[in-house]
């Protein structure tokens, strides 16, 4: 802006010292009029100067150039690049001699949006890319050499071909699915691009910084296709949730009869335990006091009409009804056993009374 300024001014200078000129030529040729005053000689001197201050602003206008924010300059010196990049601000030339080229090193976007990328999937299903958008920078300290060794870089600097080939070997390191998912196929397509940059100008010239695909379609078969595995994977997906929700169903059920059975375990287990507790107090409780009343309780007041002893020729028979005559009758048997009827006798009634006294 500056520089037209100065521009500007040099002109209008010149072009004034000019006019002056013309206007004192065409005076000097008319017919000079009795009465009319004259214009005062036009001064060579007033002429030089107004051309010279012409002249110096528009030399002056080319002897800087104004890089702004976001450019880069580069100083060419009769066609002769020099490697230093010029950075923002006033940078100063030889006028006529030397001129600073300004590059962009904001981020561009480059469109190939006329021609479709034709390519392959993993699986050799044909693939059409379209409406692809690479977003790069140049590297300002780059900025010299790109100017010096790519032609017409402003435009063939991301070709499309080297973005066409880029997106076909990206795309045949992946699936159909991923080749119409751009979270996937657009950051591999931006490695992909990079790294042929790299390899074409040297690394850290230009920066890719995104990739957009904005359409990626197969032919109409293959749709049909997608379409049918799509609802084969969709039924698959379904049945998987069918089976889970059975087997949850029946391990709930399995895990309700396991809890009742062992409840019910457990009742019978407390029960018993129960009962043994219950049979441990009674066994506790019983002495013989309470066994001796249990039995004055129960007992009818009748003795026992049958001794038995340890030995069975020792055993007894008592009549309860005649104790008296039982030794009468064992005297009258036998003479001879007197002393032994006697001895029983009196065994049984010793016995008898003990018995009574239990």
């Amino acid at each position: 802006m500056l520089n037209t300024i100065f521009r500007v001014i040099g002109l209008l200078f010149i072009v004034y010292a000019i006019y002056l000129i013309a206007k004192k030529s065409i005076h000097t040729g008319t017919t000079a009029v009795q009465g009319v005053k004259k214009d005062p000689p036009l001064k060579k001197k007033n002429l030089f100067i107004l051309f010279g201050i012409g002249i110096l602003c528009i030399l002056f206008s080319l002897s800087f150039t104004i890089i702004p924010t976001g450019y880069t300059g580069v100083r060419v010196t009769f066609g002769q690049v020099e490697q230093r990049t010029l950075n923002n601000g006033i940078n100063f030339q030889l006028p006529l001699i030397q001129e600073i080229v300004l590059v962009n090193n904001k981020q561009q976007d480059i469109k190939f949006n006329d021609n479709a990328i034709s390519s392959e999937t993993s699986e050799r299903n044909t693939v059409n890319f379209q409406g692809i958008t690479v977003t790069y920078q140049i590297n300002p300290q780059k900025s010299a050499w790109i100017y010096a060794n790519v032609t017409n870089y402003e435009a063939g600097l991301v070709s499309e071909s080297l973005v066409a080939s880029a997106i076909k070997t990206t795309s045949k390191t992946l699936s159909p699915n991923d080749c119409t998912n751009r979270s996937i196929i657009e950051p591999k397509a931006k490695e992909n691009i990079q790294k042929s940059l790299d390899e074409k100008y040297g690394t850290e010239v230009v920066y890719v910084n995104k990739v957009v695909i904005n359409d990626a379609s197969f032919d109409a078969e293959y749709d049909e296709k997608i379409a049918k595995k799509q609802q084969a994977q969709i039924d698959y997906e379904t049945q998987q949730i069918e089976n889970k929700k059975n087997i949850e169903k029946a391990e709930a059920d399995a895990a309700v009869t396991k809890t009742n059975a062992q409840a019910a375990a457990d009742a019978k287990v407390i029960a018993a335990q129960a009962d043994a507790d219950a049979n441990t107090i009674i066994s506790n409780s019983i002495d013989e006091n309470v066994l001796r009343n249990k039995y004055y309780e129960t007992w009818d007041g009748k003795l026992p009409t049958t001794i038995v002893g340890s030995d069975a020729t020792a055993s007894i028979l008592i009549d309860p009804m005649s104790s008296g005559n039982s030794t009468e009758k064992a005297g009258n048997t036998s003479s001879d056993n007197n002393g032994s009827a006697n001895v029983n006798n009196s065994a049984a009634n010793n016995t008898a009374g003990d018995a009574a006294a239990s």
